[in-house]
């Protein structure tokens, strides 16, 4: 069997601009006349939240904020580091990325050779200067391996798992986000720009009956009223099997392979019912402790109304993540759990590693 590691972590696009504007999302949602007056007062709000918005709008406890998240993927780039690994399967959300109006496949096989993206291209739509200073324009490398994808599609073909594959990222819009970022994060101190591992990208359509109909983003609750759903997204079961079948596909190719899922858990913008303003921190604890003891009949039976019901769309990378390292039988070695109510989600780490 080759060697393999298990990492989860968060590729949170404000992690990647400057702290005044790490609460941004909320700063606009406030804005959203069709938000109760009563929602908006900060006076009724969690504790939490009162805290982290303080009376500057966040930009106080921003910083904090991104030690914890700084703290967490450097301890997840000291595990990858370590084990050397030969590639790195990234399972990843697209939001309105590749996925568009011309097809929207369950997940994809992002087949590519290296590639030179723009990781700062989301951010400059904030109107957001990347944190490290450098240009909006800069380029960095995403080494990638087409015939390592074409083999793992073919072998997810054979073992009756359908997947979708991809030779070319979509003119005109971003290159999927939360690769991108997976390797700018666990490359943090160069921005992304010396990461010297393979990727083999797979793109999960986390975002479901929302994919098109909020363009993979924020909507408005005047909006919402009138949106047309699209059909459901793959069922966390169904992200679990994935899981499973390319680890079983994997298994025999004699390397080194590392896992990551990459999306941070409830997102405020996703959670309907709390009116955009937080993340679901209830359902993200009770999934938390089930997957710390290893409570995978929780986790089996989520289901997808329930992953929107609480904005937990992106949470199905992770469910992929549980699917392959329960197939390969790798144990849960460390996680953490930095929760926030003001930074837009909750973000969770995870290292998963033999002895």
């Amino acid at each position: 069997m080759s060697d393999v590691l298990g990492l989860g972590l968060t590729h949170y696009p404000l992690l990647g601009g400057r702290d005044d504007m790490m609460a941004v999302l909320l700063r606009g949602t406030l804005t959203d006349p069709d938000i109760p007056a009563a929602e908006k007062d900060p006076a009724g709000w969690p504790e939490l939240m009162r805290a982290e918005w303080g009376d500057d709008e966040g930009r106080a406890a921003a910083p904090g904020h991104r030690t914890a998240l700084v703290e967490g993927l450097a301890r997840c780039r000291e595990r990858l580091d370590a084990f050397a690994p030969d590639v790195v399967v990234v399972w990843g959300d697209d939001q309105y990325e590749n996925f568009r109006e011309e097809v929207v496949p369950p997940f994809c096989v992002l087949a590519y050779d290296d590639i030179d993206i723009h990781p700062f291209s989301l951010m400059n739509d904030y109107g957001n200067p990347n944190a490290w200073g450098r240009p909006d324009d800069m380029t960095m490398t995403l080494h990638g391996n087409k015939q390592w994808c074409r083999t793992l599609t073919n072998q997810l073909m054979d073992d009756g798992f359908d997947m979708a594959y991809s030779y070319r990222k979509r003119e005109g819009a971003h290159f999927p986000h939360a690769i991108a970022n997976t390797q700018v994060f666990l490359d943090y101190d160069n921005a992304g720009t010396e990461f010297p591992y393979t990727i083999l990208p797979i793109t999960v359509n986390c975002y479901g009956q929302h994919a098109i109909a909020r363009k993979g983003g924020l909507a408005r609750f005047a909006d919402i009223a009138t949106e047309e759903l699209d059909p459901t997204g793959p069922t966390p079961a169904r992200c679990m099997e994935l899981g499973a079948a390319v680890a079983r596909a994997m298994r025999g190719w004699g390397m080194r392979v590392a896992f990551v899922a990459s999306s941070s858990w409830s997102h405020a913008f996703l959670n309907d019912k709390d009116w955009h303003l937080r993340p679901d921190t209830d359902s993200d604890r009770e999934l938390y402790r089930a997957f710390v003891d290893g409570d995978r009949e929780r986790w089996r039976r989520t289901t997808g109304a329930e992953i929107v019901r609480d904005g937990q769309h992106e949470m199905l990378n992770w469910f992929c993540l549980v699917g392959a390292m329960d197939e390969l039988g790798l144990p849960l070695r460390w996680s953490e759990m930095v929760e926030t109510d003001v930074f837009n989600s909750n973000k969770v780490f995870a290292i998963f590693e033999g002895s």
